[in-house]
């Protein structure tokens, strides 16, 4: 993996280099990423039984548009929506429908906006009434992997450190990391280098020990760590719709987002919630 300046000129496009971005770059990113944490804070207010997906989709779709910002998801290779919706045992890129929230229900959000061509990308777990225990502490342990993760980020560590810190929370609660998705590198481009992996390593039946690359952490770079968590096994099927990733034994998953910034000291956190609502229960 090969390192390049970023700079106004470069195309926005997907180039396989790691870019690494100058001090001012951080001041875009800081606008979209606070959008899309606000864009999940108006949410929580309307996340309860008997609202369907359709209509939070609709709701965050309409508070880009008044904000000046675009949605990155809509038009992406097709897709129609402003978020993904992803319910109980459905991993990612679930598809906003006239789906009815039932009490219990646990699902992911995910919004990336733009704001004047930077991406801010983030998402968090919501509760339509009250959980069950083991799906509130699956939320719980996904959100302290997520910051485990976070935590690990400052120059001179490298990707690896990342999916390990990962790695010890979640399976060190008895839950599962999935392999099968991984964080990316953003800016003005939505996806690009690098992959960040959730896990530090895993032993593949057929081809044996993987390990995350160990690529070096330098200051300037932007990315998202978004660990998928199981309940059950970290096995994924694809659904026949091409988007939607659910758990193969249809256990529980949960899935938290962050895009940041590496600095000298650590990192920066382009997406927290302006009002602190992190995580659930919402007030």
């Amino acid at each position: 993996m090969t390192y390049a300046i970023a700079t106004e000129e470069a195309p926005p496009v997907r180039t396989g280099e790691i870019r690494i971005h100058p001090q001012e770059d951080f001041e875009g990113m800081r606008a979209a990423g606070r959008l899309a944490a606000m864009c999940l804070d108006m949410l929580a207010d309307h996340v309860r039984p008997g609202a369907t997906t359709a209509e939070l989709d609709d709701l965050a779709r309409e508070f880009v548009l008044d904000h000046g910002a675009l949605s990155a998801t809509i038009g992406y290779r097709g897709y129609r929506h402003a978020t993904c919706i992803s319910l109980n045992h459905v991993i990612c890129h679930g598809i906003p429908s006239d789906r009815v929230l039932k009490n219990g229900d646990i699902m992911n959000i995910d919004v990336t906006v733009i704001v004047d061509g930077w991406h801010g990308d983030t998402s968090r777990m919501y509760f339509a009434g009250e959980p069950k225990v083991k799906a509130r502490r699956l939320v719980d342990t996904t959100y302290e992997s997520l910051m485990a993760g976070v935590g690990a980020v400052k120059a001179g560590a490298t990707l690896r450190d990342i999916g390990e810190a990962i790695q010890k929370v979640a399976e060190g609660k008895g839950f599962s990391v999935v392999r099968d998705f991984c964080g990316h590198g953003l800016g003005r481009v939505f996806h690009d280098a690098p992959n960040v992996v959730h896990y530090g390593s895993y032993r593949d039946r057929f081809v044996g020990v993987q390990r995350a690359p160990a690529t070096e952490l330098k200051p300037g770079m932007f990315f998202t760590i978004e660990p998928m968590i199981n309940e059950g096994k970290p096995d994924v099927r694809m659904l026949k719709d091409g988007w939607t990733a659910v758990t193969r034994d249809k256990s529980l998953s949960a899935q938290f987002e962050h895009s940041i910034g590496v600095t000298e000291e650590g990192c920066e956190i382009f997406t927290q919630s302006p009002t602190g609502r992190e995580r659930p229960p919402y007030q």
